[in-house]
């Protein structure tokens, strides 16, 4: 057989690191979905035999779930809940035991409902939500592989011998949770996003992975020699031993680097020439509190607060959330924890309400939007806040701001119910401070009234990336048009971090641009006062800043901002932070 030449798919980055070895190909399993018409006195045995079906299907991911709790923790485990709660939709079985009762067989009914369900989210074109099909995608194959008798999963990483990189179509989060994580070096996959809880666990088990790679399950084969590269999305077959010979070095570098970023865990983020910015840190849940702590991040400059409510059947009380904020501020105290309202809509909906279908949901009704219309809602969730903030050093920060009564009006909300609080004796900090994202190009342009009624800025470089460039984040055909360092994007910027320092506010930013070091670089020389990063990167980022001169970061940030081509940036930044630090990964 010749010789393989060296080929290289691009996908999405979503757990870093870099890993090489031989690689384990999980073929993907197509069940076969039998279809016939039963007879009226085999309807009653059917029915039983879906239902025995789903029940042990809901017993596995139980035990699952347990697992995973005790290995990984509980919001790890929560992904598990979401299945579960998939196999409990009354209205989908219902619609399941219809189509049995009408003559057709258990498998046939049940993929045909599940099925229809997951086509309808991935048709919607969002990441999230395309992430949010593969869940019901594992639920379907589970169920109709538990009808069959068929093993479920493609291949058994349970009892691996020897270190292996796995490359698969898909993996479900159960495959991911099951394998023997001391022989998975890495692994790449077909399909999913940075949100898919495949890519979520492989960030926690510290795994290199890479997903959206196309078709490299079909082009890789058993025992290939495979580069992953979870730092830049790149998965290399058959490698050259001009590349073997690059990434080996990489590898030793990186290697080296992330060993020694630790050292400087207590330092505070000052560059040489004594200037300093704060570094935070941006979490999901409770439970990654101790990565915030152990990472040495400077807080949390964003709690995403609206996940406690995905994946749920009822609305989460307020003594729910006042608990687990309150644990959250009392644990990172006397540090800041800045307490991001509810950002529902767009990609994320309560699992409590029908989402509405709306042709551009990242235009529609989100973030402070629902808010203000679901005041109930609001009030519950600001009450909970408000009391944590007894406990330790509590921000308040509304997103999706667009326009002046917005805030206005959020504000007022806020007011009263400091008012009913005051009423019902409850302690709380009366000088909370209250900030709002800044992710609208209509934010920065009207920033100076805004700041009026506000304590801080955040940027939220995420949305504001795409809505200034028009270029939805999580639709690959327009991918290459995402581009953080464009002068437009820059130049937004600038004005938020100049108008919130003439107005006397302090300013941060909280999205991805914050955690890649070429970003941070050209934003601490802009001047902003704080960044905010997933825990893992701080340290990284941290070094970077005692690297480097603040005068050479000034200096690239006013040549950024007058130059047209983002390739130009990046090439300037890079050649500025290697002049100090080497072997840093950029």
């Amino acid at each position: 057989m010749p010789e393989k030449t060296e080929q290289t798919f691009n996908g999405i980055a979503a757990s870093p690191g870099i890993a090489m070895g031989s690689a384990v190909v999980l073929a993907q399993q197509e069940l076969v979905v039998p279809q016939r018409r039963l007879q009226p006195d085999e309807i009653k045995s059917e029915l039983e035999r879906l239902m025995s079906a789903v029940e042990t299907s809901k017993n596995q991911l139980i035990e699952i779930r347990d697992s995973v709790a005790g290995d990984m923790g509980e919001s790890y485990a929560r992904i598990f809940d979401a299945h579960v709660m998939i196999l409990e939709d009354r209205r989908s079985l219902d619609d399941v035991v219809g189509r049995i009762e009408d003559g057709h067989n258990a498998e046939f009914a049940f993929n045909a409902v599940f099925l229809r369900h997951e086509k309808e989210l991935w048709a919607k074109g969002d990441v999230y939500i395309k992430d949010r099909a593969g869940d019901i995608r594992d639920v379907r194959r589970r169920v109709l592989s538990n009808l069959s008798g068929m093993r479920r999963s493609p291949g058994d990483l349970s009892n691996l011998d020897s270190d292996v990189i796995v490359i698969a179509h898909d993996l479900s989060p159960a495959d991911t949770a099951q394998m023997r994580k001391e022989r998975v070096m890495a692994f790449g996959t077909d399909i999913g996003g940075r949100t898919s809880h495949t890519a979520i666990m492989a960030r926690s088990l510290e795994i290199p992975a890479v997903v959206g790679l196309k078709n490299v399950s079909a082009v890789v084969t058993d025992g290939d020699f495979v580069i992953v590269d979870g730092n830049r999305g790149k998965v290399v077959i058959s490698p050259s031993s001009t590349t073997l010979n690059r990434y080996s070095m990489e590898i030793e570098r990186y290697s080296s680097f992330t060993k020694g970023l630790l050292r400087f865990k207590d330092l505070p983020a000052v560059t040489i020439d004594h200037h300093s910015v704060m570094l935070s840190a941006n979490i999901e849940s409770h439970e990654e509190v101790d990565s915030v702590l152990e990472h040495g991040a400077q807080g949390i400059g964003l709690y995403r607060t609206e996940f406690m409510y995905i994946g749920r059947e009822g609305l989460p009380s307020e003594e729910e959330q006042h608990r687990i904020y309150e644990a959250v501020a009392a644990a990172v105290s006397p540090n800041p924890v800045i307490i991001r309202t509810m950002d529902l809509g767009g990609d994320k909906f309560l699992s409590a309400f029908e989402s509405p279908k709306e042709m551009n949901p990242y235009l529609g009704w989100r973030g402070i939007r629902f808010c203000l219309a679901r005041k109930d809602i609001f009030k519950v969730h600001l009450r909970a806040i408000l009391r944590a903030s007894a406990r330790g050093n509590v921000k308040i920060m509304y997103p999706m701001i667009s326009n002046l009564d917005e805030l206005i009006e959020a504000n007022a909300v806020l007011d009263e119910v400091k008012a009913e609080l005051k009423t019902e004796g409850h302690a709380f900090d009366d000088d909370c401070e209250v900030g709002i994202m800044v992710e609208t190009p209509a934010a920065v342009m009207i920033a100076r009234e805004l700041a009026e009624h506000v304590d801080f800025f955040s940027i939220g470089s995420n949305d504001l990336i795409q809505y200034a460039l028009a270029a939805d984040r999580g639709n690959e055909k327009v991918a290459y048009l995402y581009e953080p360092l464009h002068p437009a994007v820059l130049r937004f910027i600038k004005e938020t971090i100049d108008v919130a320092k003439e107005s006397g506010i302090w300013v941060g930013l909280c999205g991805e641009m914050a955690s890649d070091l070429v970003c941070a670089f050209v934003l601490l020389g802009m001047g902003v006062d704080e960044l905010s990063a997933s825990p893992y990167v701080v340290p990284e980022i941290k070094e970077m800043v005692r690297s480097v001169y603040f005068s050479d970061a000034r200096e690239v940030a006013e040549r950024a901002l007058t130059t047209a081509r983002p390739g130009e940036v990046r090439k300037m930044t890079m050649e500025k932070i290697g002049k100090e630090q080497p072997d840093m990964p950029l």
